[in-house]
C-alpha cells in the first residue's frame, strides 16, 4: 500500500453540494462536504437517516452529479463529466453495492455477475463470476433467477457483482442490511479480504458500529455536513 503521507487522494471533495428540486421546493441535501480518501483506506460513513450518507455516496461514485463544488475520483474530474462520461469513468474502476440490488430479472445469478465484465472485455468473466458467488455462499444458486432468490441472496449477488471485476474503489450502502448476522459476517469477511488482496479503497455506509470499527476511519454526517471524522486507534 502506498504511504498515506505521499499518496494523492483517490477521492478529493471540496465544498461539495447537492440540491434537489427547484425554487421554493429546492432541498439542500449536501451542504459543503470537504473529504479526502486515500488509496487503500477503509472508511465508514455513519449518521442518522436523512443525514446525506446515501446522497454523498451517490455523488462520490458518479451516480449523481453534484450541484456545485469540486470532486476528483481516481484522477478524473467528476464535476466536469456528463452522465455518459461518468458511466464510462466508473467502468472497471468503481464497484457499487446499493440497497436496491438492481439485478436484471431475466438473467441468472452468474449472468448478472459475469455479463458486465464480459461486456468490458474480461475473458475470465464467467470463471470469476462463479468464484465470487461461491465466496459469498451462493455456489448452489448460480443458475437461479432473482425472483427465485431471497432478499439476502439477491444482496449477495449484488456484492459479488461489485467485487468480481477487482475495482480499485468499492462503495457499499448497508451491505449487510438484508442479511442475518452469520451471513452478514461472512459477506463482510469477503469484502475486507478482497480489499486486502487488491489494495482497493472501500467506502461503506452502515449503521453497524462493529462494522464501522473494522474500518481505518469513521466519518459521521449530520444534516448534510461532516459532523466528525476520526481515525481508528
Amino acid at each position: 500500500m502506498t504511504s498515506p503521507d505521499t499518496a494523492k487522494p483517490v477521492i478529493a471533495a471540496k465544498d461539495l453540494r447537492l440540491t434537489l428540486g427547484d425554487g421554493e421546493a429546492a432541498v439542500e441535501i449536501l451542504r459543503g462536504i470537504d473529504l479526502d480518501v486515500m488509496p487503500g483506506e477503509t472508511l465508514a460513513l455513519l449518521g442518522p437517516s436523512g443525514s446525506g450518507k446515501s446522497s454523498l455516496m451517490a455523488v462520490l461514485s458518479g451516480l449523481e452529479r453534484a450541484t456545485s463544488g469540486f470532486l476528483t475520483v481516481a484522477g478524473e474530474d467528476f464535476t466536469a463529466l456528463d452522465e455518459d462520461a461518468l458511466a464510462l469513468a466508473r467502468r472497471g474502476r468503481i464497484g457499487i453495492v446499493l440497497q436496491a440490488f438492481h439485478l436484471l430479472p431475466t438473467m441468472t445469478a452468474v449472468e448478472n455477475v459475469a455479463t458486465p465484465m464480459e461486456l468490458s472485455g474480461d475473458k475470465a468473466a464467467w470463471d470469476r463470476a462463479a468464484e465470487e458467488l461461491v465466496s459469498v455462499g451462493l455456489g448452489h444458486r448460480l443458475t437461479h433467477y432473482p425472483a427465485q432468490l431471497s432478499g439476502g441472496e439477491q444482496q449477495r449477488v449484488a456484492i459479488a457483482r461489485a467485487i468480481a471485476p477487482r475495482p480499485p474503489l468499492i462503495f457499499a450502502d448497508e451491505p449487510t442490511g438484508n442479511l442475518d448476522a452469520s451471513t452478514g459476517d461472512s459477506v463482510v469477511d469477503v469484502l475486507f479480504r478482497r480489499r486486502r488482496e487488491t489494495g482497493a479503497t472501500l467506502v461503506i455506509i452502515t449503521h453497524d458500529r462493529h462494522l464501522a470499527e473494522m474500518c481505518d476511519r469513521v466519518v459521521t454526517l449530520g444534516d448534510g455536513r461532516i459532523a466528525s471524522d476520526t481515525k481508528a486507534a
